[in-house]
């Protein structure tokens, strides 16, 4: 078996909407085809062998277990579809890095001999390799050869390491989170963005839009960090700087031993040595402390235990006792084996992926053993504890014992003058003393060291004692209540008719005062002004919009091809908009049937809030049956008032737009509440091209149900001018003496009949479309397509897109010919393949009182054709 497709889903999708982080692969069976499981002899016993957690039981949660149940002998041996299997080996690859993923599922595919399979991932990159190491897995176990599955495990947990957001990161996420706060990790960095738009803030592992770029820099001074301590009464250990073995000679001469090294900006206990009792020892750590900084603290060593005191805007809110990584000897064991059994507890993992850290002999341990004349092999005496690193971080296999309740009044107050004094919003206090619940003063203590970016695992998850949830204050200082983390976010879907409606959307929001950000097929626009141009509508697009600081409201176009690609730019909207459902795009990314092509439209409904509204099109069979899957107030719309659909819906309570005797009117309680004369719509020309009347009634719908005046509504609707600037390719209307063009983009059967509407409504002596056919769609959407422009027009230019899509031009030609005249025989058909020489012929050509209608692939070629033909109009012609 093979992958033949492989896709990262990142947010709610086609595949599954509660499920955002979802690969998805297409599995091509080859020679297992038509088989399960079962038709290999003895696969059951092998894979189970190489894999036993496959059958243990995902959750101990009874109905937690019976959503995720476990792949047993018994199963395989009975028989399992092989995207079965697969997906369970992938999530089982991940969980065996560290990664706790549950979710997973088989679809079958279109394709005969294909499975679809979907399931989670933590990391995106983890996930991939997940997938393709699930088959080669399997190919290895049916073919009985042989597999690296430490190597594959190790790789992924080397990815998750490198990838994760790191427990402190994490803890402030999930905070966020659990709270309904939205977050982006920006590209290329370990920043975090909570929230959106205006309303966003940042963190940076445990700093924050609040932290302070001075005080950062004062706690990484340890000696301007001592000195505004001991100048504001802080206990703080003796000590000085040096730069050289002398120097280190004079200072220990003044402080005597035992001292302490440290380099002068460092962090995280990096190049500390501490208890040094002799020269040699001291030069050791001198030299270790000069490996991170020229520049070489040399203290006192304060006698007492290791304690980390959390201050999170300004107050005391967790307290830990820190233990260095260490063993007892059992008088048998070496140190390496004491090690070796200290490392079997399960809480221990490699990096940040368990509670607690491996520990592991480095150079600095060495050190350490070499100063006692010890190695790894000695046999520590039974009951003797050995401290193997002289610093308790927790991330070099440290532990950590809460204390929080413990801390004296008097050591409160002093870690919260100190995070005020270093000027730091979430600080990390060193503290040596006997007795954390003795005051500083009097134990003999004082505060070793500052840290800004301060980590949370030794709190969140101690290795004895309460857990303390110190990512909560971080998201209350963040947010405080009632401060808001979201923007407004719109969202327009559908098969034809999008693009303006967002435009639509866009426009009346703008002219209720809020700073846009929008984007669509013709760009990313923020605050009216276009920052990138081509098609904006899928996830990369919104999240742009959604990071930008100066947008307070998003108006969000989604098409089908971002949301079969990765899926939603968002997690949930407040107003979702489809406008439609035909047939278009099928065959193409496992969407065969208009079916299908809702159930993918249909995913941005469903993630509309609880509050919200989904707006949809009461006149198309498909949307409407949207309604029974949202979990939302829906609101309906349509061309006809009396639709039946319409009456119901009112006669229920609901709000609806219909459009009837000429006007745009909001049904809201029986009672009809006129927006404005359809006529008065620059948008509509003059009520003819009733597809954007329709647009105009979603749009209007929308915004009345956020609750936006009716009046507001009117006054944007009649200032919105499509134009080729505003909407390019969405019907621009250029008058030129004798004749018009109109450019468009109708590319589908449904959008064309559309369109064909309006021109049947628009008087001309002769019609005229430059048309071409797309090699991605069926032949019979070809075909249908080009019989509905037979049908509208007197004359066809037919050309080729630059892009055929997978066929040839004679196969697309042939294709168009016959849907042209299989209604008119008679019809008059140009075939001229580049858009630009179509152009130039049709306007050279045109009829006095004739419309020309280009449909168009290159919008900006096409407009400046015509703007240079009009320019050419002005200028003097010679004599």
């Amino acid at each position: 078996m093979q992958i033949i497709d492989l896709r990262t889903m990142r947010g709610p999708s086609y595949w599954s909407v509660k499920h955002p982080k979802l690969i998805v692969a297409k599995l091509d069976l080859q020679d297992l085809a038509d088989t399960w499981s079962n038709a290999v002899p003895g696969l059951a016993t092998r894979l189970l062998k190489l894999l036993p957690g496959l059958a243990a039981p995902r959750s101990k949660d009874p109905r937690q277990a019976a959503k995720q149940p476990p792949l047993t002998h018994e199963q395989l041996s009975d028989g399992e579809p092989w995207g079965h299997v697969a997906q369970q080996v992938a999530l089982e690859l991940q969980r065996l890095a560290g990664m706790p993923v549950r979710w997973g599922k088989m679809r079958p595919a279109h394709e005969p001999n294909c499975e679809m399979v979907l399931f989670e991932y933590q990391e995106e990159r983890a996930g991939r390799v997940a997938a393709e190491a699930a088959v080669e897995l399997l190919n290895a176990v049916v073919k009985k050869e042989k597999y690296d599955l430490k190597g594959v495990v190790n790789q992924l947990h080397d990815i998750r390491e490198e990838e994760f957001f790191g427990p402190s990161t994490w803890s402030i996420v999930a905070e966020a989170a659990s709270r309904g706060i939205p977050y982006i990790q920006l590209k290329h960095s370990s920043i975090i963005q909570l929230g959106y738009g205006v309303n966003q803030k940042r963190i940076w592992a445990t700093t924050s839009t609040y932290t302070s770029h001075a005080g950062v820099e004062i706690a990484g001074n340890k000696n301007r960090t001592k000195a505004m301590l001991a100048a504001a009464g802080v206990p703080v250990p003796k000590g000085t700087t040096v730069y050289s073995p002398e120097g280190l000679r004079d200072a220990i001469e003044e402080l005597g031993f035992p001292i302490v090294t440290k380099p002068l900006d460092g962090n995280h206990g990096k190049g500390a040595s501490i208890n040094l009792l002799n020269w040699k020892e001291a030069l050791a750590g001198f030299k270790a402390a000069q490996e991170y900084s020229r520049a070489v603290i040399v203290e006192q060593f304060i006698e007492g235990f290791d304690f980390r005191l959390l201050v999170i805007n300004g107050k005391l809110v967790a307290a830990a006792k820190r233990t260095p990584a260490a063993v007892t000897g059992d008088g048998v064991s070496t140190i390496q084996e004491l090690i070796d059994k200290v490392n079997e507890d399960p809480r221990r993992g490699v990096g940040h992926e368990k509670v607690l850290t491996q520990i592991k002999i480095d150079k600095h341990t060495n050190q350490i053993l070499k100063a006692r004349e010890l190695t790894a092999k000695s046999v520590l005496p039974a009951g003797e504890i050995l401290y193997l690193k002289s610093t308790a971080n927790i991330s070099t296999g440290g532990t950590a014992t809460d204390v929080t309740d413990l801390v004296d009044p008097y050591n409160v107050l002093m870690a919260e003058r100190v995070a005020g004094i270093i000027g730091l919003d979430i600080c990390g206090i060193d503290v040596l003393t006997t007795d954390i619940a003795i005051p500083l003063n009097e134990s003999r203590g004082a505060v070793i060291e500052v840290n800004a970016a301060p980590g949370f695992r030794m709190h969140i998850s101690p290795a004895d004692g309460l857990p303390r949830n110190v990512a909560a204050p971080v998201v209350d200082m963040l947010f405080p209540d009632g401060t808001p983390s979201r923007i407004p976010i719109f969202a327009v879907t559908g098969t034809n008719g999008k693009t303006t409606t967002t435009g639509l959307l866009a426009h009346i929001v703008a002219a209720k005062g809020y700073k846009v950000g929008n984007t669509s097929t013709n760009g990313i626009y923020i605050q009216g002004k276009q920052l990138e141009k081509g098609d904006c509508t899928g996830m990369v697009s919104a999240e742009f919009v959604l990071k930008d600081p100066t947008v307070n409201f998003a108006v969000l176009e989604v098409a089908r091809g971002g949301l079969l690609r990765s899926g939603l730019g968002f997690h949930s909207c407040d107003v979702a908009v489809v406008t439609n459902v035909a047939a278009d795009h099928l065959g193409l990314r496992d969407i065969h049937t208009v079916e299908e092509m809702a159930q993918v439209k249909g995913v941005l409904p469903r993630t509309v809030r609880k509050n919200g509204w989904a707006v949809l099109n009461a006149d198309n069979d498909l949307t409407y049956e949207m309604r029974n899957t949202v979990d939302c107030r829906v609101a309906l719309f349509s061309m006809d008032e009396h639709n039946p659909r319409i009456t119901e819906h009112v006669e229920n309570g609901g709000v609806a737009a219909v459009y009837e005797e000429g006007y745009v009117t909001i049904y809201k309680n029986s009672y009809k509440l006129r927006i404005d004369r359809a006529v008065e719509m620059p948008v509509t020309f003059g009520g003819r091209a009733r597809f954007n009347i329709e647009n105009v009634l979603a749009a209007a719908l929308a915004c009345y149900c956020y609750g936006f005046d009716k009046d507001d509504i009117k006054t944007a609707l009649r200032t919105y001018v499509p134009s080729a600037a505003k909407t390019p390719g969405r019907m621009n209307l250029f008058r030129f003496p004798g004749f018009e063009v109109i450019v468009d983009y109708a590319h589908n059967t449904h959008g064309i009949q559309k369109f064909g509407e309006f021109l049947d409504a628009t008087p001309a002596t002769h019609k005229v479309g430059i048309v071409s056919g797309l090699g991605d769609r069926r032949d019979e959407d070809t075909l249908a397509f080009a019989r509905e422009a037979g049908r509208i027009f007197d004359e066809v230019v037919l050309r080729q897109d630059k892009d055929l899509r997978g066929k040839s031009a004679g196969e697309i030609e042939q294709l168009m010919r016959a849907g042209l005249v299989a209604d008119k025989p008679d019809l008059p058909i140009t075939y001229i393949e580049r858009e630009a020489d179509a152009i130039d012929h049709v306007l050279s050509t045109a009829r006095e009182g004739s419309v020309i209608t280009i449909f168009t692939e290159d919008i900006g070629l096409t407009i400046k054709k015509l703007e240079a033909f009009e320019a050419s109009l002005s200028q003097p012609q010679p004599a």
